[in-house]
Parts: C-alpha cells; sequence; structure tokens
C-alpha cells in the first residue's frame, strides 16, 4: 500500500488543457488587489486579435510567478543562450481602440 504524504498536491492536466494555447502577446493590467494577465494571438495582416485565454492573480502570485519566470529564463538561457528580446513588437500594437486601463 502506498502511504501518501502529507502536503502532497495531485495536479490534473486535461488533454485540452495539456494542449496549450498559443499567445504572441500578452497584456497585463492590475488594480490594487489583482492582476489580470490576458494572453492573445495576433495574425499578422488581420486588425483584430482575440484574448486566448485570461489569468487573474492576486500580487502576491504575481510575484511568486515573476520569481518563477526569472528562474526559468535563467536556466534556459544558461543552457541555450541569451534570448534577444526585442525592443519593439514585431507587428503594430495599435488596432484602432482604447487602451486597456485596469
Amino acid at each position: 500500500m502506498t502511504e501518501k504524504k502529507e502536503n502532497q498536491l495531485n495536479i490534473e492536466l486535461t488533454e485540452e488543457v495539456a494542449d496549450g494555447t498559443y499567445s504572441n502577446l500578452a497584456i497585463i493590467t492590475h488594480s490594487n488587489t489583482e492582476f489580470v494577465l490576458d494572453f492573445i494571438r495576433v495574425m499578422p495582416g488581420v486588425p483584430k486579435a482575440k484574448v486566448k485565454s485570461r489569468i487573474i492573480l492576486t500580487p502576491e502570485h504575481a510575484k511568486r510567478l515573476l520569481r518563477a519566470l526569472e528562474d526559468n529564463i535563467a536556466k534556459y538561457e544558461s543552457i541555450n543562450g541569451t534570448i534577444d528580446a526585442h525592443e519593439e513588437p514585431p507587428f503594430p500594437m495599435n488596432f484602432g481602440g482604447p487602451t486597456a486601463q485596469a
């Protein structure tokens, strides 16, 4: 018989979620109680794009996510070299609508 460890968390990953959703743009807004991350797929020549996924985090979890991303990027770059993060996006960011605000 397998003994369950205390504080063990079983995480379920459905097939639909495991397929993932491609995003090449993220818009981050915040209020005093939450951070909202909208993940969008922008296609060349298409002036409209839909939010494909929205994640809402507490400020504490947003900071934990930042640290986890920094750690993973550092590990990636130590193996694969520095990621070339272009300063300008490869597509126009003005779609003619209002700028998002929290």
